[in-house]
């Protein structure tokens, strides 16, 4: 069309134009699609036609992802989508922020870093606060970014020691029933922390740290009685927590003492009747001094993309009125 609107972007490398549209330009599909423009690819140029305002957009989101690459990131399609959602909010800017900073690096030296706004927000929400509360879905970073600051704090010697725990009722089944010690017992339960603790400090490290008492990871019904002093504390799958429960393991903290609570209300496995204690507690101490709370969502989640329209369904489903589904459900077709 002689009208249609054109613009031209250089790629500085083949590496680069096949990290940023995949193998097979599997990704150029992608961005037609979410952007409604035709992307054409000479040698080292990308075209976009279109509609001004859409190739204009186009044009702006791939700059960002190729300033990405530029710092050595990788691109995936999830993170694709999400820079296209930022440049159409008018956050593009932001996209460079998010990825600016290295939190941790990891056993085998992989860089930990912030992928989304969401998650920028909850690691300056641990660095600015005592106390903070993540609620989010699957999937978020939740307690995998928590556990990095963490470890940073313990190198860094600003505590003396990682307290992890979370409550083990996700299974609807109580210790006592299970086969095996105290250690068989929670295994399954706490391997998740443990999984994360190996990744980013290795397994031969770790187990020193333990044995030296610098790591504990336990059930949150060994909390009890204690007052924990100079340790970074993370209490995880908090909405399976009671409000007593909550309150107990709040109160635990000692002086110069770090607490992240992390968890998903979506997925309480509480008995019916029983408020969950992160619920309660985010209504409580939402407008405490040194508390922070962060919401994540669907947008933050960095699994694979089809996890993140999952969440997206599931959120959706849950803001409709009970009226509503039980309508549907009476209608719909057998």
């Amino acid at each position: 069309m002689e009208n249609e609107y054109r613009q031209i972007l250089e790629v500085e490398s083949t590496d680069a134009y096949i990290a940023l549209f995949g193998l097979n330009d599997e990704n150029i599909s992608l961005i037609r699609e979410e952007l409604g423009v035709e992307v054409f690819v000479h040698g080292t140029q990308i075209q976009l036609s279109g509609e001004e305002e859409k190739v204009e957009l186009a044009k702006l989101a791939i700059s960002k992802l190729l300033e990405i690459l530029a710092r050595g990131e990788g691109i995936d399609r999830t993170r694709i989508r999400y820079c296209i959602e930022l440049a159409r909010e008018g956050n593009a800017d932001a996209i460079g922020e998010i990825m600016k900073d290295t939190i941790a690096v990891t056993s085998r030296g992989r860089q930990v870093k912030c992928k989304t706004l969401g998650q920028r927000k909850y690691v300056d929400a641990i660095k600015k606060n005592t106390c903070v509360f993540a609620i989010g879905p699957a999937g978020t970073g939740k307690t995998y970014l928590a556990i990095a600051m963490a470890v940073v704090a313990l190198k860094n010697k600003d505590i003396e020691k990682i307290v992890l725990t979370r409550p083990a009722v996700e299974a609807g089944e109580k210790l006592g029933f299970l086969p095996g010690d105290l250690a068989q017992k929670v295994d399954p339960y706490l391997r998740p922390l443990n999984d994360a603790l190996h990744e980013m400090m290795g397994v031969d490290a770790y187990q020193r740290l333990v044995e030296r008492g610098q790591i504990e990871v336990a059930p949150l019904a060994y909390m009890r009685g204690r007052t924990l002093n100079d340790a970074f504390i993370i209490l995880d799958e908090a909405q399976n927590t009671t409000s007593e429960q909550m309150k107990m393991f709040l109160t635990r903290m000692g002086m110069n003492s770090h607490m992240v609570i992390t968890g998903d209300v979506t997925q309480i496995d509480l008995p019916a009747g029983k408020k969950s204690g992160l619920v309660e507690a985010v209504e409580v101490l939402r407008d405490v001094k040194d508390i922070g709370i962060v919401h994540l969502s669907h947008r933050d989640v960095v699994r694979h993309e089809l996890v993140q329209a999952i969440v997206q369904a599931y959120e959706k489903h849950a803001a409709r009125p009970e009226a509503q589904r039980r309508t549907e459900r009476r209608f719909r077709p057998a």
